[in-house]
């Protein structure tokens, strides 16, 4: 294979991956919305952060991408609050809120 054609393939799965990540973001993104409606919070700044990319295997030992995003919340309006999203591939692991005495609880 020509340098070209592996720039090209390398372009490709670079532009493949971007795409996904874009996808797997609103998964979290909208997962830290319900997650925070349905425990009675205020979502802040409408906004996830990707904070850890790793390779996971999933229950059928396939590779999969597994991402922990963060994002904030408030309970009263003028505090914030840690929340973290989990996916494996496109599959929603976990979803934390934690509570100000630091106590975590699913929602």
């Amino acid at each position: 294979m020509s340098l070209e054609g592996l720039l090209l393939l390398l372009l490709a799965a670079l532009a493949w991956f971007w795409w996904d990540s874009l996808q797997k973001r609103e998964i979290a993104l909208a997962t830290a919305r319900l997650a925070c409606e349905r425990a009675g919070v205020q979502f802040l700044d409408a906004s996830v952060a990707l904070r850890k990319l790793r390779l996971r295997r999933d229950a059928m030992q396939r590779a999969r991408f597994y991402r922990e995003y963060a994002f904030e919340y408030s309970t009263q309006g003028d505090d914030r609050q840690p929340g973290w999203v989990w996916l494996l591939g496109a599959r929603v692991v976990n979803v934390t809120l934690v509570e100000q005495n630091g106590v975590p609880f699913r929602a």
